[in-house]
């Protein structure tokens, strides 16, 4: 994929997901703009040669001129699940800092704009995947605010005229991550402690593949005005998943399971307590339902009308993740 003479616009290219892109846009030759807030730390950007603007997704003044001569803009940037974080702050920039940077884009002329929403909208699938045209059923207010993000972004992208599409990843995982840190330490410290049956379903997106399918949106054009749902397959269930990372990390089987429910009351009281006071609780609903909640998709649309062909089996995945928690002194 030659992106050579083009330019791309791109938010949260600080985060893990928006970095991981960024240096893939690099690497096929694309010029990159890049908005990062004041307290980013942007030397790997830098490095890369990208061109940083400092501002806020909530401020479209402070940002919108950065897109005048851009082909595409990739809009991953979002304000993530933290318990201390308020509904407002939710508000703000996944929805209104979406419709921020689709008119501005809109206003300069921007060729297309890939949204990055999130399978999150889709609440508890079952063990049966989730396609794209599943209903929404957001659990928690941060889910909520991805679909109203979502749902507006497609709007602006009919009435504006512009080349929108959406894509909602899953999973997320890879070397530069620390999601999955505390995960994979517990494990190969023998420490890992499975809450409930173990059986429910779930699927991992490695960043390369995700990277992938993101760039596809924004280049095929049969992608214009779809959405897709983009990450590795098949969907295996969470104590298959566990066995996975024990594999990778040399560590021992779990020998402990506890009960659902006195864990998820404990994780509400815990949320309730600490959120009023501006404090991330160490146990919260959300954290819980990892265990709980059912997460298969099917990406067959993405394969069929992309291209797209996720390439790193799990296990390969999940060693080359252990191995730079290794390198980074993490684990």
């Amino acid at each position: 994929m030659d992106l050579a003479g083009t330019h791309a616009f791109l938010t949260g290219a600080s985060g893990f997901t928006g970095g991981h892109l960024c240096a893939a846009l690099v690497r096929r030759g694309a010029r990159v703009t890049a908005l990062v807030r004041r307290t980013s730390d942007a030397r790997e950007l830098e490095r890369l040669g990208v061109r940083l603007v400092v501002g806020d997704l909530r401020e479209r003044g402070s940002f919108e001129a950065s897109l005048a001569g851009c082909d595409t803009a990739y809009h991953v940037a979002a304000a993530f699940r933290e318990a201390k974080i308020p509904d407002a702050d939710y508000t703000a920039i996944n929805v209104e800092g979406t419709r921020n940077v689709i008119e501005a884009a809109a206003r300069h002329g921007v060729r297309r704009v890939v949204h990055c929403s999130t399978v999150g909208v889709h609440g508890d699938t079952g063990r049966e995947p989730a396609d794209e045209d599943t209903p929404f059923d957001p659990p928690d207010f941060y889910c909520r605010s991805k679909a109203e993000g979502e749902q507006l972004a497609r709007e602006l992208f009919a009435r504006l005229g512009i080349e929108g599409v959406v894509f909602r990843p899953f999973g997320i995982y890879g070397p530069g991550d620390t999601r999955f840190l505390k995960l994979f330490r517990a494990v190969a410290r023998g420490r890992f402690v499975m809450i409930g049956s173990g059986d429910v379903m779930y699927q991992f997106s490695f960043i390369d593949d995700l990277c992938t399918g993101i760039l596809l949106c924004g280049t095929r054009p049969e992608a214009a005005g779809e959405v897709f749902i983009l990450g590795g397959e098949p969907p295996i269930t969470l104590r298959a998943a566990i066995e996975e990372v024990r594999r990778a990390t040399n560590g021992k089987p779990p020998r402990l399971r506890i009960p659902m429910a006195p864990v998820m009351a404990a994780a509400t009281l815990c949320e309730r307590l600490c959120r009023p006071l501006g404090i991330e609780p160490p146990l919260y609903p959300r954290r819980v339902e990892f265990f709980s909640k059912h997460r298969a998709f099917d990406i067959s649309k993405a394969k069929r009308v992309l291209g797209y062909a996720p390439r790193i089996p799990l296990a390969e995945g999940f060693a080359l993740t252990a191995a730079w928690y290794r390198q980074q002194g993490l684990m």
